[in-house]
């Protein structure tokens, strides 16, 4: 399906920083793609060498962005440790629970 932008980019062509909770250890792994449906398969596959170990994943956050370079800035800065208060404040309600 085509959702056309503002900018007459298509949604499916986005890139997408996301935040995984691991049900095993229940920490948080950070990490951005072009395809949120695909990669999430792939973490809960165990076919992604950096959490292959952690699976597997609840999706409890992500975020779009029309470029690469900002989804990778942002990826960054969530990784970081203003990044890691912004999504705890930021998931306050889920993280009481």
């Amino acid at each position: 399906m085509f959702f056309p932008t503002s900018n007459g980019m298509d949604l499916n062509d986005m890139f997408y920083v996301y935040v995984l909770k691991s049900k095993k250890d229940n920490n948080l792994y950070t990490g951005f793609t072009g395809n949120l449906k695909e990669r999430f398969k792939q973490h809960n596959a165990k076919r992604c060498l950096s959490t292959k170990q952690r699976a597997p994943f609840d999706l409890i956050y992500y975020e779009a962005c029309l470029n690469k370079r900002d989804a990778e800035a942002r990826e960054k800065y969530l990784k970081s440790g203003m990044g890691k208060r912004y999504i705890k404040n930021r998931l306050t309600n889920y993280f009481q629970n």
